[in-house]
């Protein structure tokens, strides 16, 4: 009987991202996406908190059209978007160990596709 094999995902460190968006565009370029469309999308949330301050986060999150770069990482590569994250905030590996990982920082997100 064959043994299954691990599930993927990306493990993204929200609370450093810069908003660059080198992630989206080496999404893009990987796979030879139109503008505006790719497997990573940057969202920019600005929170309103007491006394007139603000918090302003950025969050890189893939798409549906995201397939964790799985001809590069069968190559042993890293996924495009890790491989150019300037702030070096996404990682690529199986699921359980990034879960593990996640569980001792805050302001991280789990994303595994179906």
């Amino acid at each position: 009987m064959r043994e299954k094999k691990p599930r993927n995902g990306l493990l993204i460190d929200y609370e450093f991202c810069t908003g660059c968006k080198a992630c989206v565009v080496a999404c893009a370029q990987e796979y030879g996406w139109p503008a505006g469309q790719g497997g990573m999308r940057v969202t920019e949330i600005l929170q309103e908190l007491p006394k007139g301050r603000g918090y302003l986060s950025f969050l890189p999150f893939p798409t549906e059209s995201c397939v964790l770069c799985a001809g590069r990482t069968r190559k042993g590569l890293k996924t495009a978007c890790e491989q150019h994250c300037l702030a070096a905030v996404i990682r690529h590996g199986p699921v359980q160990e990034l879960a593990r990982e996640m569980e001792r920082k805050p302001r991280m997100v789990l994303w595994a596709p179906r």
